[in-house]
């Protein structure tokens, strides 16, 4: 049997999977089951709009619901409050100077299911994120990219 992968959660990712699959398999189900039942009711199924955008719903939705399951199931949890800030970890919120571009960034390290690089959360299986763990204060690290090498030095490491 292959190993399966684990899928690392900050606590708050967690709570918003739960969230949402709470959400999903509570009021989603119950509103596009809704739907289905007055499509029906129009008589004809072979020509009704409203049935097949209902159905399809409903397929995604199902489709979500067991995305997320399978996640939590292999799911790793990170206690942010445990984690240890002398080098980069899942879970720690990092300043880092871009050379190239002479400016100060900000990135909050997390699973790949929680990545989300316009609000700075960026997974630790991206190029950057694996440059960046393991790394500490004062390091300088290189983050291959398609454009070239981009460097990066440590300037803070802290929980989040």
């Amino acid at each position: 049997m292959a190993d399966t992968k684990k899928n690392i959660l900050t606590y708050e990712g967690l709570q918003k999977l739960e969230e949402e699959l709470h959400d999903l398999k509570v009021n989603r189900r119950k509103e596009v089951a809704e739907k289905i039942k007055e499509a029906r009711e129009q008589g004809d199924l072979s020509e009704n709009a409203e049935y097949d955008a209902a159905k399809d719903e409903q397929r995604d939705i199902e489709a979500r619901i067991e995305e997320i399951e399978k996640i939590l199931k292999n799911a790793e949890v990170v206690v942010e409050d445990e984690v240890e800030i002398d080098k980069i970890s899942v879970g720690c919120k990092v300043k880092v100077y871009d050379f190239e571009y002479d400016e100060e960034l900000e990135f909050k390290l997390v699973g790949t299911t929680e990545a989300n690089s316009l609000k700075g959360k960026i997974s630790n299986e991206s190029p950057v994120g694996r440059a960046l763990l393991g790394a500490k204060i004062g390091e300088v690290v290189d983050v291959e990219m398609p454009t070239g090498i981009m460097q990066y030095k440590i300037l803070q490491i802290e929980r989040v």
